[in-house]
């Protein structure tokens, strides 16, 4: 285990109305002003996006997949290629994920063992295995600011035992690890788990809080089909547990509405591919809810995505013409609805943060759900 000087964060204001923090996150590849949401880029590319149009809207930090990256092209190429950032060219900071999750989404084609995971490639059917060491050493070959510990996600639902049981794995493998993180140019983060059970949850947060040389706590296992009040119950449980002085990030989640009530119950840092995905669908968000351009309606809508965004996107081009590349399977209807999804998210999160400024981040709660259409 390791201590690193590269990395530090500090609260610089606290919302009297919520608690809810702005904070500063110091890391090799620049300052991060938390809370903040993180766009994915599961294979080195955040989907339809340039390095450049990420810079643009104003993203501060993405995400990489360490199990994708791995299968394909190989972490020893990207160590290669000078690592991540050199080789998809984005000179901020980077965050990858442990590959945990998405081996525990493998179902029937992966094997939990004490010492690790055996799985098949979802691509070819070859069969591979990944520990926590073998985790941490293709993070460390990829070069990413900030590694997540491989963690034992459960599924939603699992009974209390097997929950505990998988929760107990998680904070062994951290220990793991920790034991094998070695470049002080990149930060752990433990992850809290235990499902949806309060108790293990608590557990696991007092486990993985206990661990000092963490420069920071991530929460996982949550957001994968529960309702989203449970989600909040859990947040809400291990609020106090959790180190004021460590910026905490809740894996896997990007809704507005989640990210609001995220950063109400002290959460620093999101991500999730949604704001993407649906775009590539034709689903974009507005100041008044979701939209789906494809719909006939939009035919001479020759008004913008959403009146209020001042995005590129929305000063360029209207609804009428993004419906028409979308109907006609043209790529820049994915791409430009792309960049306003994720332009709607980061500056939602300045939003948020103005309103901590002005200590009424609950205030702000209500206006934004009951213009978006969330229930109150």
């Amino acid at each position: 285990m390791i201590s690193t000087n590269k990395f530090g964060y500090e609260v610089i204001k606290e919302c009297k109305q919520t608690g809810a923090r702005i904070g500063i996150l110091h890391t090799p590849h620049g300052d991060i002003e938390t809370p903040v949401f993180m766009p994915v880029g599961t294979r080195a590319t955040v989907k339809a996006m340039s390095a450049d149009e990420l810079e643009e809207l104003g993203a501060q930090i993405i995400l990489s997949n360490t199990y994708h990256l791995y299968l394909r092209p190989g972490e020893k190429l990207i160590k290669e290629a000078g690592g991540l950032h050199s080789f998809m060219n984005w000179h901020k900071p980077i965050l990858t994920d442990s590959g945990g999750f998405q081996v525990f989404s493998l179902a029937s084609l992966r094997k939990i063992k004490e010492e690790g995971v055996y799985f098949s490639s979802h691509l070819d059917g070859s069969r591979h295995f990944i520990s926590p060491e073998k985790s941490i050493e293709i993070q460390t070959a990829l070069g990413s600011d900030i590694m997540m510990a491989f963690d034992v996600c459960s599924e939603y639902g699992i009974s209390y035992g097997d929950a505990a049981s998988a929760m107990e794995r998680t904070l062994r493998w951290l220990e793991r690890c920790c034991n094998a993180w070695s470049n002080p140019e990149q930060a752990l983060f433990g992850i809290v788990q235990g499902n949806m059970y309060k108790d293990l949850r608590i557990e696991s947060a007092k486990g993985t809080a206990a661990i000092k040389e963490l420069p920071g706590i991530a929460i996982g296992g949550l957001s994968v089909g529960e309702p989203k009040e449970i989600m909040y119950d859990m947040l809400d449980a291990i609020r106090p547990y959790l180190p004021q002085d460590k910026p905490r990030y809740l894996m896997g989640v990007g809704s507005p509405d989640c990210i609001v009530e995220g950063v109400m119950r002290g959460v620093d840092m999101m991500d999730c591919v949604l704001p993407t995905r649906i775009a590539r669908n034709g689903t974009v968000f507005t100041s008044h809810g979701r939209l789906v351009i494809k719909n006939s309606k939009y035919a001479r809508d020759f008004s913008p995505l959403d009146s209020e965004c001042d995005c590129l996107v929305c000063k360029k081009y209207s609804r009428a013409y993004i419906r028409h590349l979308m109907s006609t399977g043209e790529i820049l209807g994915a791409r430009l609805t792309s960049y306003h999804n994720l332009y709607f998210l980061v500056h939602l999160m300045e939003k948020i943060k103005e309103a901590i400024r002005q200590d009424s981040l609950g205030d702000f709660r209500q206006e934004f759900f009951a213009k978006y259409g969330y229930e109150l």
